[in-house]
Order: structure tokens, then C-alpha cells, then sequence
């Protein structure tokens, strides 16, 4: 029997999700937003467009919501993007594990201009895309989970050093465990 891949990887109750999760909660809507975009241009969108050359969809996906953050475009396009390009894109890769993990991370990213708690996606996903394109898929759990308490330290790291001190208008975000 074939080993079942975890499509997320991290464990929502580890004590450095919590504490990622209540740095977010810090922050304001925007700070957040460019959190996750930036972190996913530079990080995760590299192991898609290298796994699958010519492929735009997570891109533009990340594109449309700076553009919809802009004010240059309106939410429907930006929806559409991400559910019909890059969602789909990762819908298409159940061969690839790692590329498919990196399109679901950049469109939970996207989305965060819609719901922000979909930028604990960045991390999940995201960890599944870095431990998947660094390993491979037939590692142990501790592997696993090594690689990804280092990708939350590096997105937690990350979004520390873009954080505002005593943000006056931090984000109200309804976590769902």
C-alpha cells in the first residue's frame, strides 16, 4: 500500500504555531497581507516556478491581491484567480507533492486579502512545500516535523521584522481549531 501524503504538514496546537498565531493577531489587516505575500513570493513560489517552469498561476494569484489591495481591481477577479488558476493548478499536481503543497500555500496567501486566517495556510501548506521539495515524501514524522518548526520559525521571524510595535488597529480574526 502506497504511503499517504499529508497535503499540510505542523500541528495547529505546537506551542510556536500559538505564538505565531498570537504575533498575527498583533497586527494590522495590511502588515499581515504583506506578510504573507511577500513571504510566499520569496520562499514558496521559487520551489512551484522551479518544479514547474512556465506555470503563472500562483503568480498572477499573488499579483491580483496586491492589485485588489491597490485598489485596482475588485475582490471577484481576485476570487476567481485563486480559485480557477492557482487552486487549480495545485488541483492538477497530485504527482508533485512539493509544487502542489507550494500553488496552495500561495493561494491561501491571495487569500488572505479576503480572510485572514488564511494566513496560517502559508504556513501549513508551505511547510509541506518545503519539506516535500528539500526530502522528498518518503521521510519519517520527525523529519517532517522538524522541517516544519523551522519553517515556522523562519514565516514567525519573517513577519517580526515587519511587525509594528502596538499597533493601534490590530486584525480581529476568528481562529478556527
Amino acid at each position: 500500500m502506497a504511503k499517504k501524503i499529508r497535503k499540510m504538514l505542523g500541528d495547529v496546537n505546537a506551542p510556536e504555531v500559538a505564538a505565531l498565531m498570537r504575533l498575527i493577531d498583533t497586527q494590522s489587516k495590511a502588515t499581515i497581507c504583506k506578510w504573507c505575500m511577500d513571504y510566499a513570493e520569496a520562499h514558496i513560489l521559487p520551489i512551484f516556478e522551479r518544479r514547474r517552469p512556465g506555470d503563472g498561476r500562483p503568480r498572477n494569484a499573488l499579483n491580483a491581491a496586491r492589485d485588489y489591495l491597490d485598489g485596482k481591481v475588485k475582490f471577484p477577479v481576485v476570487k476567481n484567480i485563486i480559485l480557477n488558476e492557482c487552486h487549480a493548478a495545485a488541483r492538477e499536481l497530485d504527482s508533485d507533492p512539493a509544487a502542489q503543497a507550494a500553488a496552495r500555500a500561495c493561494g491561501q496567501s491571495s487569500a488572505v486579502v479576503h480572510t485572514l486566517s488564511h494566513s496560517l495556510g502559508l504556513y501549513f501548506y508551505g511547510a509541506a512545500a518545503v519539506a516535500y521539495d528539500r526530502v522528498g515524501t518518503d521521510e519519517t514524522a520527525e523529519v517532517y516535523d522538524r522541517i516544519a518548526k523551522e519553517v515556522c520559525a523562519d514565516i514567525t521571524a519573517a513577519l517580526r521584522t515587519i511587525a509594528v510595535e502596538n499597533e493601534p488597529n490590530p486584525a480581529k480574526i476568528k481562529w478556527r481549531r
